[in-house]
């Protein structure tokens, strides 16, 4: 009698795992979580469920069936939106584009957009602030001084009203900190790229309206008030930075969607 009882045990434990759910019960959990989560419009999270089905329960055949079926239909329509939301964007690049002028000399690495209103021919002999962007929608800001005597500026600060953005400082001798001269002409040239503008260029794109001011910070301070078309030079590259930027993950997500779905 002493043996009767583990082998009870064992035999209903193994019925028990016997009875357990199925491949396809466990796959139908996992299908109508998916179909969840697209009333949610989680189409990623989706799809990484519906994906996982064949793998996880590959006895589960008519799950994993409906899970592909389910998968094409979700990216043949994701692939649609996306070609629609590219096209949108390609014409609203082409309307931007029209404020510029492309340009690519022996020195650069990559085509540069340069606004129109801020050509070295329009713009050599005064301060401002300028906008710089090349085709990959990488952009910054620089702060241009012209006068006759050296600032030695190394930050930029734009204000209106108690309300500002400022740059990180750039010290002097960094090769992004630039002096030149001649005759009795002084140019500084300060970049401010890698995000170290901080917030001033979305500052300045959001108060285009605004009689917004700049000060030069340095040895010396310089106080400019920014002219309309800088305010909009800035506005309109930013725009065109996003919107390029866009376009290139959007032409990468289309790629990937035509490969899961086999198109050539």
């Amino acid at each position: 009698m002493r043996f009767k009882f583990p082998v009870i045990t064992l035999f209903l434990l193994a019925v028990f795992v016997a009875c357990g759910p199925s491949d396809e019960e466990k796959a139908r959990v996992k299908l109508n979580l998916a179909k969840s989560l697209l009333e949610k419009n989680d189409t990623a999270s989706a799809l990484l469920h519906l994906d996982s089905i064949p793998k996880l329960y590959p006895e589960a055949m008519y799950s994993a069936n409906a899970a592909k079926n389910l998968a094409s239909e979700v990216g043949f329509d994701l692939l649609r939106k996306k070609e629609a939301e590219l096209d949108s964007v390609k014409v609203q690049i082409v309307a931007l584009e029209k404020g510029f002028k492309k340009e690519k000399t022996q020195f650069d690495r990559y085509t540069q957009y340069i606004h129109k209103r801020q050509t070295f021919e329009r713009a050599w002999d005064r301060s401002y602030i300028q906008v710089h962007l090349d085709e990959r929608g990488e952009i910054y800001l620089s702060s241009n001084y012209y006068g006759d005597h050296w600032l030695n500026h190394v930050a930029l600060r734009v204000y209106d009203q108690g309300d500002d953005a400022k740059t990180d400082t750039i010290p002097l001798g960094d090769v992004n900190n630039h002096h030149s001269d001649f005759m009795e002409l002084k140019w500084e040239k300060v970049s401010y790229r890698n995000g170290k503008y901080n917030d001033v260029l979305e500052f300045i794109s959001g108060n285009v309206d605004r009689r917004l001011k700049a000060v030069f910070l340095g040895k010396e301070y310089y106080y400019i008030i920014l002219e309309t078309y800088d305010k909009e030079a800035v506005r309109d590259a930013l725009a065109l930075s996003e919107a390029i930027k866009r376009r290139s993950k959007l032409e990468a997500e289309i790629k990937g969607l035509q490969g899961r779905l086999q198109i050539n």
